[in-house]
């Protein structure tokens, strides 16, 4: 296999922001790694891009879920003689519901995914990337980084560790030729909603405030690709987060679970006959 040629890595490449992410990236001729639990997804994928761009794209179902599969990935990427120019840590998961209620075992699940796999993809590919003094690697945050989330407590908690922990790597490995970039999306229109269970929920409600998951991986890319450290998507997210940092943490937990909280189903059937 040709070293030369650049290789992005994407996990949960196959919709939403990872698949925005994977046209893009295809669009400026990087082959791809794309990773994914669904086997019919990830040949759909697949056939999709590289007849679209002209590329080679190699998957690998994967579940990142157990984030032992994250070791693996590392291994079978390297026994394929392909060298990762990029990395994109995409994958992530949420629960819906109030903690004391929502069930421990798919908790600590999300964990695995939302923390553990991502650590472990960042620690093997960053130590080659640093080896070779050139990479890049882009980290999927969230808005919900950056306050108590009522209602998703384990998912905000995941994206407040994704966003400290990118910080920090990036502060240590910023002379030694490779960025750390957060891209800090807010409320999309994925598939996420439905995965987390939290169709009911009130946030989830106006489809027409959701963000574009293609602006979204846009403002990622472009700030990946100029080595910048975060990017909040959106000018409202933006507006919002200035404002956040004057508001204490109850304060803003609490204003998280008034949007969070599910729908009263009363004042949801008369806003129907409205």
């Amino acid at each position: 296999m040709d070293k030369k040629q650049h290789y992005a890595l994407i996990t949960g490449g196959t919709s939403g922001i990872g698949f925005e992410l994977a046209k893009l990236f295809a669009r400026d001729k990087y082959n791809l790694v794309i990773v994914g639990r669904n086997l019919q997804h990830l040949e759909e994928t697949c056939d999709a891009l590289e007849e679209t761009y002209s590329i080679h794209v190699h998957t690998i179902k994967k579940d990142l879920f157990d984030s032992r599969n994250a070791f693996e990935l590392y291994e079978e990427v390297k026994d394929e003689g392909i060298e990762v120019d990029v990395l994109v840590n995409n994958a992530g998961h949420g629960v819906y519901g109030e903690f004391m209620d929502t069930n421990i075992t798919q908790e600590l699940k999300i964990i695995e995914l939302n923390i553990s796999s991502l650590v472990i993809l960042t620690k093997l590919f960053g130590r080659d990337m640093v080896k070779r003094r050139q990479g890049k690697i882009l980290n999927v945050s969230s808005i919900a980084s950056k306050s108590p989330g009522p209602w998703q407590s384990v998912y905000h908690g995941t994206k407040a560790f994704v966003q400290s922990f990118t910080e920090a790597v990036r502060q240590e490995i910023k002379d030694k030729g490779v960025t750390v970039t957060a891209l800090l999306p807010g409320v999309t229109d994925t598939d996420f909603f439905r995965k987390a269970g939290m169709e009911k929920s009130k946030i989830a409600q106006d489809k027409d405030q959701m963000a574009d998951p293609a602006d979204v991986a846009k403002d990622g890319y472009e700030a990946l690709m100029k080595g910048k450290d975060m990017v909040v998507s959106g000018f409202k997210n933006k507006l919002d987060l200035a404002i956040d940092r004057f508001k204490s943490d109850e304060r803003l937990a609490k204003e998280t679970a008034k949007e969070q909280e599910p729908v009263d189903e009363d004042e949801d059937e008369e806003k129907k006959k409205e």
